[in-house]
């Protein structure tokens, strides 16, 4: 019988990977950069381009090895993308718990 049980919300933090927020900040962001690319039917070597990186870098950025880029760089390149980023720091209602990062894609 398989055991099942309820993991971290952050997968990374779950599979002990170091600065798993950080991490997890990113991975988001490369989710976007991803959806970006489809939607507007781009290859590899042309959001490379857009990007400023190569293709092979385009390739392993969206097979997960985005370990090397900042979160800064990962916001550059959706503004390459004539994409802004907001960063908006507001209160927390909840007393002692610890604040959240969230990405929100807005349709213009």
């Amino acid at each position: 019988m398989t055991e099942i049980y309820e993991g971290q919300p952050n997968i990374f933090a779950e599979i002990g990977v170091a600065d798993p927020e950080t991490h997890l900040l990113k991975a988001k962001l490369v989710v976007e950069i991803v959806r970006l690319v489809r939607e507007r039917r781009l290859t590899q070597s042309v959001a490379g381009a857009l990007m400023g990186i190569s293709q092979p870098e385009v390739s392993r950025m969206f097979r997960g090895h985005f370990r090397e880029y900042s979160v800064e760089r990962l916001m550059e390149f959706l503004t390459a993308f004539d994409r802004d980023v907001d960063i908006v720091v507001k209160r927390r209602d909840g007393k002692g718990s610890k604040g959240q990062i969230t990405i929100r894609n807005e349709a213009a």
